[in-house]
């Protein structure tokens, strides 16, 4: 079977009683191309009563990119962007110097229940554009190109597979796929990138005749391509591109300097950020445990 890694994912509760699934950064493995952070939250009802708002929180050297299944949130930054983030359409935040945003859920549905699943997924971004201009960027979902490949059904949400490419503009060479197979069906998933993995959202698919169990993620091997088979309908991610170095990470802070992430910290913690506007009254404080720099991660 062409995969070198097996990753089980932890599952984290962020506030509230929401908890995800987190893939990485592990302790087997810090990173998949230049994902450096995965999270898969839901399918989770959600109530009138929930308390589940991500409050206002600072990010450097990286870039977000949130991608929902099901539901609903409402993004606003320090830039003055205010995005309603629906099933299908990307969402790229680069952080670069530094960016304050929040995710609640939207005014017309606290009183409603009603279903969330997505995908929060963080890249690093390359050491010359560390400290870039923050930016946000928005991809609706009928502007992601999508193919059939085969029996299955391919969105090509950020980089380019199977003669398709996505508007949504990385920072690096990424690939980040949304693949449907119906039941019986067979994927033959090309090497696409120096490194690559998959990710069961739903179902269950084997790889190459072996059966993977949901919910973890699956690195395979470099230059090499692989059949993914569904039994029954399934839906994966593939992630993956060029790494882009070591790099330390903290909190929401990651950089190839661990003097820079110290700075941050200060910074935060000083509330120098820009604000939010519409959003500044609360804000998610700095954790108690400060950073103690580590080797970086690879």
């Amino acid at each position: 079977m062409p995969v070198v890694q097996q990753l089980i994912g932890q599952e984290k509760d962020l506030g509230g009683g929401f908890k995800v699934r987190r893939l990485l950064p592990a302790a087997r493995r810090r990173s998949v191309g230049p994902f450096v952070f995965f999270d898969h939250f839901g399918p989770v009802t959600e109530h009138p009563q929930d308390q589940h708002d991500v409050r206002p929180h600072p990010h450097i050297g990286l870039a977000t990119v949130t991608y929902l299944f099901e539901g609903a949130m409402m993004h606003r930054d320090s830039l003055g962007s205010v995005q309603r983030i629906e099933p299908g359409a990307i969402n790229w935040m680069t952080a670069g110097r530094g960016i304050v945003h929040s995710e609640r859920k939207p005014d017309e549905l606290r009183g409603s229940e009603f279903t969330n699943h997505g995908l929060q997924l963080w890249v690093a971004l390359p050491e010359a554009l560390e400290e870039t201009e923050p930016s946000f960027q928005h991809t609706p979902a009928d502007a992601i190109p999508e193919v059939s490949f085969g029996p299955a059904r391919v969105r090509v949400l950020v980089g380019e597979a199977f003669g398709q490419r996505s508007p949504v503009v990385p920072a690096s060479p990424t690939v980040y796929l949304d693949v449907s197979v119906p039941g019986g069906g067979e994927f033959d998933l090309p090497a696409l990138a120096p490194e690559l993995a998959v990710y069961p959202v739903a179902g269950e698919v084997t790889i190459d005749g072996e059966p993977l169990a949901p919910h973890q993620m699956l690195v395979l091997e470099p230059g090499r391509d692989a059949r993914v088979s569904a039994r029954p309908d399934a839906r994966f991610v593939v992630v993956g591109g060029e790494t882009v170095g070591p790099r330390f990470m903290y909190w929401n802070f990651v950089s190839s300097r661990k003097e820079r992430i110290l700075e941050a910290s200060d910074e935060w913690a000083a509330q120098r950020f820009p604000s939010v506007p519409g959003d500044d009254v609360e804000f998610i404080p700095l954790p108690p445990t400060r950073f103690t720099p580590p080797e970086p991660m690879s």
